[in-house]
């Protein structure tokens, strides 16, 4: 058998990832101001934004695995050059995540108050009432977000994320300097946060939906009637719901974490948050090779090849690693004076920078394969197999053993973290096993099925 032509050379790979790097760059830089300039307005602030955007979190993750679904089915029918379909599909997906994202929002806004109460419920009152205001604006978005990420997905299909870049510019410059009107010259405290994030993700949703209503592009919105298509539904829900199944309970397994957090009182809380922060940016490189792993793979995948799909898979692990373990050394050198900025008490701040060292120092061996790696895997169709690995893993140690550790033994926040880093573990044993076992081949279709 004569090998294939590579799918990505070297060059592909850089044109893909580094615009990708620069984006997740550009968004924890953004993050990271959000954060700096709500803490101006006090720790109440900080703490009630801190935890809605674990909210947020779970929200987000289940449209971006909704989207995810789509850019795997367009990746393997551009690697396998069936470019009609590859359209039709990035269509049903739109369909798709449009509506998801008005149910999430509306369902958010209904029970907004309960919800809080019911995760957060022993927090302070100025930390709800910031809290409330921030979700109910954030819970607007919902369908922006949804056919922002939709349309991110289907430009790194084609390896084109240059275009997401600069919409990622546009959009975090319309945040940043909304957040500066609205925080300091007009002083709306959390509402200040909120505001400027739902125009910046309304404007980079309608911006990339025009982007790709050109016909020019592999894969396009080509005028039609609308129709939904259930088969191809199916088809991206397949792959869609398991992750967003997986993605959502993770993030809800992170906010079940974070009420423990609450019942620790406000300076684990803003500490909490801060070092979340931090934490974004050791992981940076990860973040942005998540990302590429599911269009290479994915287009190696539809074209049938095991070999390359293995290749892919170790490059991009590397590329994972090296940088991630040089990120991670440039935080903790410099990581006293970038707390400074924070401005917080100094108990927050010293809690914070153990958080960071827990974090970062782990993920440096464990987090690539933890997160990077399952997303060749779900590429591959293997989808159902993270799911539950993930799910269970974090009820088990993510969740348990943060009541054991972080509550019942005491150690606070610092135990939470722990635990975290436990549940990392069990998810990097149990899928270097399911890789070495090979099931991935049969579900990719490199092998016969039963």
């Amino acid at each position: 058998m004569i090998p294939m032509k590579p799918l990505f050379s070297g060059k592909d790979l850089r044109k893909l990832i580094i615009p990708l790097i620069f984006e997740q760059a550009l968004a924890i830089t953004v993050g990271m101001a959000d954060t700096m300039m709500i803490s101006s307005v006090g720790e109440a602030a900080v703490s009630g934004v801190s935890l809605v955007d674990m909210i947020n979190m779970l929200m987000f993750n289940i449209l971006a695995a909704l989207s995810t679904g789509g850019a795997v089915v367009s990746s393997q029918c551009l690697g396998a050059r069936r470019k009609e379909e590859a359209r039709k599909s990035a269509r049903q997906l739109l369909y798709t995540v449009i509506i998801a994202g008005l149910l999430l929002g509306l369902i958010v806004i209904l029970v907004r108050k309960p919800m809080l109460g019911l995760f957060f419920g022993s927090i302070e009152a100025d930390v709800m009432e910031n809290a409330l205001i921030y979700l109910t604006i954030s819970a607007l978005s919902f369908p922006f977000l949804a056919v922002y990420n939709a349309c991110a997905a289907l430009f790194r299909s084609m390896g084109n994320s240059q275009i997401t870049l600069k919409v990622s510019v546009l959009i975090n410059l319309i945040n940043v300097a909304g957040n500066a009107i609205c925080i300091f010259g007009l002083h709306m405290g959390a509402a200040g946060v909120a505001i400027p994030s739902l125009i910046s993700r309304a404007a980079g949703g309608i911006v990339l939906y025009i982007l790709l209503r050109n016909p020019e592009l592999d894969i396009c919105f080509l005028p039609e009637p609308f129709h939904i298509d259930f088969g191809m539904v199916r088809k991206i829900l397949s792959i869609g719901i398991p992750s967003g199944v997986e993605n959502g309970i993770f993030q809800l397994g992170r906010v079940l974490v974070v009420s423990i957090i609450s019942g620790f009182g406000t300076v684990q809380i803003a500490a909490n948050g801060v070092a979340n922060n931090l934490d974004s940016v050791g992981v940076l490189i990860g973040g942005a090779v998540n990302l590429a792993m599911i269009t290479v793979i994915g287009q190696c995948v539809g074209a049938g090849d095991e070999d390359q799909i293995r290749l892919y898979t170790k490059k991009l692990l590397l590329i994972a690693y090296v940088p991630t373990l040089i990120l991670n050394v440039i935080v903790f050198l410099n990581l006293n004076w970038i707390l400074d900025l924070y401005g917080l008490s100094a108990d927050t701040t010293q809690l914070a920078r153990i958080l960071v060292f827990i974090h970062n120092g782990c993920a440096c061996l464990l987090w690539p394969l933890s997160f990077t790696f399952p997303n060749m895997l779900r590429a591959c169709n293997d989808v159902r197999y993270t799911m539950v690995v993930s799910i269970a893993s974090m009820f088990i140690f993510r969740i348990g053993f943060s009541y054991l550790i972080g509550v019942y033994w005491g150690y606070g926040a610092i135990g939470v973290w722990i635990a975290m880093v436990l549940d990392w573990i069990c998810r990097v044993i149990c899928f270097l096993i399911r890789y070495r076992r090979g099931k991935w081949r049969k579900l990719a279709g490199l092998l016969p099925a039963d």
